[in-house]
């Protein structure tokens, strides 16, 4: 059965204009971020009285995702359903810094993240290969409650970014080559056939509500999906 994710980064915070890392640090939104879902739920709002479906709105439970979900749920009379296996990934000691701050503070750590080695962990957080399994886990039973429907997940880039390699096939160490945007939107089919997920993009990227503006999720130092 075929379910359809409208996949959405929350909008913009103070942190990510500076690039310090947010992870599971409950950021909320900044005024330009409540513009962005304020225009995002317009555009939402506006295709579905125009015949589109949207079944359901799904967030994490951080404050940043539950901000951008709010404003198309209010439009819509939808709940927002919460779930904590939608957060950002877990960066442990490294939340709260930017990337020269953690090179200068936890140098070893720093220069092994990288490598951008799956399994590295930041001290008192998740590796990336953890995250990875913890996001897909998560869709299981979103997509085991709407068989056939089309719903919104308002999360992070860092969860985006899961779902683009997962529906692609590509490895967890491969470089990025596609965008995370604030409040973007992102669609993904899934079909669920015998218990085995399978996944494949329809649209990427959009933030023609924006104006095609939006800024791209990443650390100045970083190689990896930035949060």
């Amino acid at each position: 059965m075929n379910t359809q994710i409208l996949f959405i980064r929350h909008g913009e915070t103070d942190w990510n204009r500076i690039k310090r890392i947010q992870g599971h640090i409950d950021i909320p939104l900044a005024e330009s971020g409540v513009a962005q879902a304020q225009q995002l739920g317009a555009r939402l709002v506006q295709e579905v009285r125009a015949g589109a479906q949207l079944d359901a709105i799904w967030s994490s439970d951080l404050l940043r995702a539950q901000q951008t979900a709010q404003p198309i749920a209010a439009a819509l009379g939808l709940p927002v359903q919460l779930t904590e296996g939608l957060r950002e990934r877990n960066y442990g000691a490294f939340q709260g810094h930017d990337s020269d701050e953690i090179a200068e503070r936890f140098p070893d750590e720093y220069a092994h993240w990288q490598t951008r080695d799956p399994g590295f962990a930041p001290p008192e957080g998740e590796s990336q290969r953890e995250f990875y399994h913890r996001v897909l886990h998560a869709l299981e039973p979103i997509l085991a409650m709407h068989p056939g429907g089309r719903i919104a997940c308002v999360a992070h880039g860092g969860v985006l970014d899961c779902v683009y390699r997962f529906a692609n096939g590509l490895a967890l160490d491969a470089p990025r080559a596609w965008p995370l945007l604030n409040t973007s939107v992102n669609v993904v089919d899934f079909e669920r056939d015998d218990y085995v997920t399978q996944a494949g993009i329809v649209a990427w990227g959009d933030v023609t509500h924006l104006g095609g503006i939006s800024a791209d999720d990443g650390f100045k130092r970083a190689p990896e999906a930035g949060r």
